[in-house]
Parts: C-alpha cells; structure tokens; sequence
C-alpha cells in the first residue's frame, strides 16, 4: 500500500508573546498534546509562505502551501473564490471578493457586518443586483461574496480586516475600475440603509451591513491540476470559498462537510471524520480551519486559545485511525495585537519521516527545528519525499 499524506492547517495559528499569557503565545498556552507529538516525535521548521512584495493574505500563503507559486500564478482573490461558487469567469471577467461590512461615522466598523448570516446576505444582494448595471454579485458564506465585473480592468483595493477602526475614505478602491466599484458601493448604502434585513439585524442588537465593500479582483488564473504536479490523487476540506477555489481549479477533490462554517463554531470532529473517510481513497488530503484566525481578527486571546486547542482535538481524532505521514502548520500569522495578518515565517512539523530535537508546536521550537527556513512551496515535496 502506497504511502498517505495529510496536511492539517489551523488559518492563522501563529502570533507573537502576550502579556496577558505570561509572555507566551496562544500556541504555547494552548493545551496541544496531538500537535506536540508531531513536533516531539518528528521534525521541524520555519516556512516562508508570503514571497516579498505580496500582500500576507491566506491566498497567497495556501497557494504557497500547496504547492503553488504565488507569482505564478496570482491573479486576485475574487477569481479563486469564484471557482467554489460554480462561476465560470470569462477572459475578460474580473471577479472582486466583495464583504459585507458595517460602516459608521465614515469608520471601517466591521469587516464582516456581525458574521451576518448567508441567507441575510443573500436577500441583501438580491435587493442590490436589481439596481447595478453592468455587473452582478454573487452570495456567498456569510459576509464573503463576489462582484464580477466584465470587461473589467483591475484595480488597487484593500482587505477591510487590514483595516478595521480606520477612515473608510482612505482604502476606497483606486485605479481603473474605481469608478464602477465606487458607483456600486454608493448604490450598496442607498439600498440597505433601510433594508429589512438590517431593520431586523439592528432589532436584535447586531451589526448591520451598511455597504458593500469590493477588493482584490483579478481574472481566471492559471492553475496546473495538483495530481500532474505531484503524482497524487488529491483533495481539501475547508470551509471557505478561496480554498475550496483552489482546490477546483487544482481538479482536486472538493470534500464539504455538514457543519463546517468557517468561523469558531465551526464542527471540528465532523473534520475529522470525513477526512478519516477521505483518506481510504485519496492519496493526500488538505485540511484547513478558519477558526483561530477569526478569533484573531476579533482580538479574542480566549477564542484563539480554544480555537488552536480544537484543532489538537482534531488532530488528534484523525491519527487515531490515519498512519501516514502528518504535516501541521498555520499559514500566516494573525496577530491578537494587531487583529490582521503578518508575512512572519511560521513553524511546521512533519511526522512519519526522520526526528529532530523539538519538543513541541510552537514558534519557537520552530526555530530549532533541522528543516530550517524554506519557502512555502517546499512544504509537499518535503512531506512526499
């Protein structure tokens, strides 16, 4: 029998010392004994995930991680989530990822409008596609949605979780298409100002979604089938439309799993379970969870903290009944400081191949770990090999 492979991913994971954790980080504060045996009884390192000049987005970082480079590649993020939407971009398509968010006193309030809800977003939406012309949103998970904008031409844009309690002004989109994605924010507040669904929301004491808000549009990328590339039949569990997006365009298999929401509450044990089922037929499988990055864009050192020691728990479910070889890592650091993401390297351990002298998952143990520092798309020939 041929060898298996898995790579557990917690989005966002890694962070710097805390005083409020006695100078640790929630990694090393958070009760991983299933994480910690990789590292012990396997090796470790550090892994470059965002090359220089990118932005650190988990985009770029999980192309990176799976094996593709990101200057390549890269397009925008709205292309790759358009993928696990169904939406076939044409050549001159440009897809924009497009939030929901809360807007008030023209500050960047809520990047995410209060995790409103799917079907809330949807009835928003369909209110606004009646009056844009040109071109359509699509709803997505939550507050993530898309805005294709045809024959669009690009434009500089900002993720508003990278700004969050700034002056909205300031991060408005600039550039070629800045004038369509402006006239379409400016229809978004007209139309949801006194929309049902925020009446409701405001009721029950919840953010309301006061604009759209378009950013990093790009067109159909180029993106080489993951078993052509590595010899393995493969696939992804995930949560969230841009992995589920890279893994389409990758032809690997797309697994969905009742419950998984993206978010903290998301069913960590349901993970586990079809990634058990997913491994008797599939040579390697991805496994991202959003969690603990969530809970670092929310500032929550107790989320985190829980959202990491889920993920163990996780983790640990799977290598109760999966005996190839485990890769776990974050793809970026989210800061609880700084509630967004940094282009910090961030540690690894790989278990089923030679062992090293770390003692556990943490950053620093990352350091002296004898893989050293290696770029993002090193990780699955290092795994494999």
């Amino acid at each position: 029998m041929s060898e298996k492979y898995c790579i557990i991913l917690g989005d966002g994971m890694a962070d710097e010392p805390l005083a409020e954790l006695s100078g640790m980080t929630p990694l090393e504060a958070a009760h991983t004994p299933n994480m910690d045996y990789i590292a012990r009884e396997g090796s470790m390192g550090l892994l470059k995930t965002v090359p220089e000049g990118y932005s650190p987005g988990s985009d770029i970082a999980n192309l990176s991680v799976l094996g593709y480079d990101p200057v390549s590649c890269y397009t925008g993020r709205g292309a790759l989530e358009a993928a696990s939407m169904g939406i076939t971009l044409g050549d001159e398509d440009v897809a924009y990822r497009c939030n929901l968010v809360t807007i008030r006193n023209g500050i960047i309030e809520d990047f995410n409008a209060g995790h409103i809800s799917s079907e809330e977003g949807a009835a928003l939406l369909t209110s606004l596609n009646k009056h844009l012309t040109g071109m359509i949103c699509y709803p997505g998970i939550s507050y993530r949605n898309l805005l294709v904008l045809p024959g669009g031409k690009g434009c500089e844009s900002t993720a508003p979780h990278d700004v969050t309690g700034q002056q909205a002004e300031l991060y408005l989109p600039k550039g070629s298409d800045a004038e369509k994605l402006l006239k379409a924010m400016e229809i978004s507040r007209e139309i949801f100002a006194d929309h049902p669904v925020n009446r409701d929301r405001i009721r029950r004491g919840k953010n309301p979604a006061t604009s759209i808000w378009p950013w990093s549009g790009g067109k159909r990328p180029a993106i080489q089938p993951f078993s052509e590339i590595f010899g393995l039949k493969g696939g992804i569990i995930s949560a969230v439309d841009l992995l589920n997006g890279i893994g389409t365009y990758a032809k690997m298999e797309i697994i969905k799993v009742p419950g998984a929401t993206g978010f903290i509450d998301t069913d960590y044990q349901a993970k586990a379970r079809y990634a058990i089922e997913a491994l008797k037929h599939l040579d390697f499988l991805f496994i991202h969870v959003e969690a603990p990055d969530e809970a670092g864009h929310m500032g929550s050192i107790e989320e985190k903290v829980k959202a990491i020691e889920r993920v163990d728990e996780m983790i640990g479910t799977i290598m109760s009944q999966f005996t190839g070889r485990i890769a776990v890592l974050p793809d970026h650091p989210t800061p609880i400081r700084i509630k967004t993401h940094t282009a910090d390297p961030v540690p690894f351990a790989i278990l089923g191949k030679e062992k090293d002298t770390t003692t556990r998952f943490s950053e620093k143990e990352g350091q002296k770990g004898k893989y050293g520092l290696l770029p993002g798309t090193s990780l699955i020939p290092l795994l494999i090999s």
